[in-house]
C-alpha cells in the first residue's frame, strides 16, 4: 500500500540528484575552455566566483572548499586565459568561497536532522494507522491512503482491518477537519475500534464504543470509552457547559463499520453517515442501501438508532468504501468525480483497483483532490 501524494525530495532531506553533482564540474570545465579559447576577448573568468555557492547545494564542506580552492587557483594562473586579478579580488572571491563552505556544512547539518526528524514522524504515523495487509482472516484486502497535508502519511481519513472472535470486521471513517490535527483524533478512534472488535459481539456496540470515545474527547475529562454502559450511554453528569468542554471543540466523524461472520456468505454494513460502499459484481456497479444513522460524537449512536443491514456476496464480489475525499473531488468545471460510473472500466487495470481508482481520480481533478482520500477494497475468496 502507498500513501505519499510525493516522496520527499531534493532539499528535503533526500540525497542530491547525480545532476545537481555533475553541473558544477562540468560549468567549471565550460568556463575554462571558453576563456581559452577566446583568450580574453570574453572574460568569463570571474564567473568561477559563483561555482563554490552552486557547489554548496549538492557537496558537502569538504566538497565545496574544494571547488573554492580550484576556483583561486584558476584565477590566478595565467594559462588559464584570465585578467589577472588584483589582492582585493582573490579576496573575495575567497570570502565567497569560505560562505560557500559555512553554507555546505548548515546544509548538511539541516538535511541530517530533517531526515532523522522525518523518520520519527513517518514511524509515529505508521504506528497510528499501519499498512493493511493483503489478508486478513478469509478476507482480502487492498487499501490505499493519500493525505491532503503534503509530507504527511495520516491525515483526517481513517480505515483498518481486523480480526476477532466475531470475525473480521473493517472500519473505513472521516474524522473533522484534515491533516496533522486529526491525527490524534483518528488514533483514538482506531484504539476504540480495535478494542471493539475483541470485546463488542454487536457491530452497533463498536459504534457505540466509537460514539462515547469521541465524546470523552471533546469534553476533556478522564471519563473514558469504558466508563458507561450500553451502546447510548449518556455524557457524564455536569460535562456539558463545564470549563473542559467550552475549551474543546466538538468532534464528530462519519464511519462505515462492516463485519464478515465467520462461516457466512455475506457482509454486515453498519453507516454511521459515511458515503455507501459500492459493491463489484462481476461489471455491475451498485451502491449498498444501507439507512445511514448519525455520524459519531454526537451522543446518538446506540441500538435503538442503529441500522445493520446484510447483504449476501457471491463469488468474485468485492466491496470498495471510500471516504468523501474521492466522491467530492471536482474538475476544472466543478463537476463531482463520477466513481461508480467509473469503476467498470478501472477494474481491468493491471496495476490493481486502488491504484487504478488514484490515478483516475489524479487526471480528473488535475493534480489530485484537495482532501484526504481513503479507499478500501474488500472480498471473499472465491469458492
Amino acid at each position: 500500500m502507498r500513501r505519499r501524494r510525493e516522496e520527499p525530495g531534493w532539499l528535503h532531506g533526500k540525497p542530491p540528484p547525480l545532476w545537481a553533482r555533475i553541473a558544477p564540474v562540468a560549468a567549471l570545465v565550460v568556463l575554462v575552455l571558453v576563456q581559452r579559447l577566446t583568450q580574453g576577448e570574453a572574460e568569463v573568468g570571474f564567473f568561477l566566483a559563483g561555482l563554490p555557492p552552486v557547489a554548496a547545494f549538492a557537496y558537502g564542506a569538504a566538497g565545496t572548499a574544494v571547488f573554492a580552492g580550484i576556483v583561486l587557483s584558476l584565477l590566478g594562473m595565467p594559462w588559464a586565459g584570465s585578467a589577472h586579478p588584483r589582492g582585493a579580488d582573490l579576496a573575495t572571491v575567497a570570502a565567497i568561497g569560505l560562505l560557500s563552505v559555512v553554507i555546505a556544512w548548515v546544509r548538511r547539518r539541516r538535511d541530517a536532522q530533517l531526515v532523522s526528524v522525518r523518520t520519527v514522524a513517518e514511524a509515529a504515523q505508521l504506528a497510528v494507522l499501519p499498512p493493511v495487509p493483503e489478508q486478513v482472516g478469509p478476507v482480502r484486502c487492498a487499501g490505499l491512503y493519500r493525505a491532503a497535508q503534503r509530507g504527511t502519511l495520516v491525515g483526517g481519513d481513517l480505515y483498518d482491518v481486523r480480526v476477532g472472535p466475531y470475525g473480521v470486521r473493517a472500519l473505513v471513517g472521516d474524522v473533522q477537519g484534515h491533516g496533522l490535527a486529526a491525527v490524534g483524533t483518528v488514533a483514538a478512534l482506531l484504539g476504540a475500534f480495535r478494542e471493539g472488535v475483541l470485546d463488542d459481539p454487536e457491530l452497533a456496540a463498536v459504534a457505540a464504543r466509537l460514539d462515547r470515545r469521541l465524546l470523552a474527547d471533546t469534553a476533556g475529562s478522564p471519563w473514558s470509552a469504558g466508563a458507561a454502559e450500553g451502546a447510548g450511554a449518556e455524557r457524564p453528569e455536569g460535562s456539558e457547559g463545564s470549563a473542559g468542554a467550552s475549551e474543546q471543540p466538538e468532534l464528530f466523524a462519519t464511519a462505515l463499520l462492516l463485519e464478515f461472520p465467520p462461516g457466512l456468505d455475506l457482509v454486515r454494513i453498519l453507516s454511521c453517515g459515511h458515503p455507501p460502499a459500492l459493491l463489484l459484481r462481476a461489471s455491475a456497479v451498485s451502491e449498498l442501501a444501507v439507512e445511514p444513522g448519525p455520524p459519531l460524537g454526537l451522543g446518538l449512536a446506540g441500538p435503538d438508532l442503529a441500522v445493520v443491514a446484510d447483504v449476501r456476496l457471491l463469488p468474485g464480489d468485492r466491496l470498495l468504501a471510500h471516504t468523501d475525499g474521492v466522491t467530492e473531488a471536482r474538475d476544472a468545471a466543478g463537476g463531482f468525480y463520477p466513481l461508480a460510473d467509473r469503476l467498470p472500466a478501472l477494474e481491468r487495470e493491471p496495476a490493481g483497483l486502488v491504484e487504478a481508482v488514484w490515478q483516475d481520480l489524479v487526471r480528473f481533478t488535475d493534480g489530485g483532490p484537495r482532501d484526504d482520500v481513503a479507499l478500501l477494497v474488500l472480498s471473499l475468496p472465491e469458492v
